[in-house]
């Protein structure tokens, strides 16, 4: 949903009721800071809390239970294309994840919401279409940037990401290790769990992923890293 933010009434001056806590992800310590500045200026959300990579996001996440919302850089040091996106919807199935980024190539907004994104705000957008967005994340909507086309032909980005975005944290993990080149007695002792229980995950993955191999698998995830579309940038 594109929303103007010109068209938001000028009678619903007050915070969207997001109420909870939040969370900032971006390596930025300036745009992290602004981030944190405008959602500071809600005041629904009791206390907002900052990550400047994934792992500090995840451990966060860990350490307080699930925020009201967590806003994402889609550029961090410790990820590859959606990568971070897809793994803190896995940690956090219930809280809406807004991406906050300078890339905004279709492309990239239709494949962070195909991946679960609650929606795209570019960085430069001003506070009011941040409060918008919010607004909308609230109604339960996906919040586009205006100028933002759908596509349906994005070269298979969106479906890859979909089905990625299915997995459990237990199938996630053990995608990692067969992408690793272990073998299910190896991925059994690492993750001390029965070689019966990995042999049937692996069963579930390759389904959710519509492919035939642990090795079609593990190419189906490096298509997911998104070299091509998601550069390297500050953003």
């Amino acid at each position: 949903m594109k929303i103007d933010p010109a068209s938001i009434s000028s009678a619903r001056t007050t915070a969207p009721s997001l109420a909870g806590w939040a969370l900032v992800i971006d390596d930025h310590p300036l745009f992290c800071d602004a981030l944190e500045l405008t959602l500071n200026s809600f005041e629904s959300f009791t206390e907002v809390a900052t990550a400047s990579s994934l792992d500090g996001a995840l451990g966060c996440l860990r350490g307080n239970g699930a925020p009201a919302l967590i806003l994402l850089d889609l550029n961090l040091p410790d990820v590859s294309g959606l990568d971070g996106l897809l793994r803190l919807r896995r940690e956090a199935r219930e809280t809406p994840v807004l991406i906050v980024s300078s890339m905004t190539d279709d492309t990239i907004i239709n494949g962070a919401i195909a991946a679960g994104a609650a929606g795209f705000v570019p960085k430069h957008s001003p506070r009011t279409v941040f409060r918008a967005a919010l607004f909308c994340v609230e109604r339960g909507e996906i919040y586009r940037p205006c100028g933002n086309v759908e596509t349906e032909d994005d070269g298979g980005t969106s479906v890859t990401v979909a089905r990625l975005s299915s997995l459990t944290n237990q199938q996630a993990r053990i995608l990692d290790l067969i992408c690793e080149g272990k073998l299910n007695k190896q991925i059994a002792f690492d993750l001390s769990i029965a070689e019966a229980t990995v042999k049937a995950h692996v069963t579930a993955i390759m389904r959710k992923l519509h492919v035939q191999s642990r090795t079609q698998a593990a190419l189906f995830v490096q298509d997911a890293k998104f070299s091509n579309v998601l550069p390297r940038a500050d953003g």
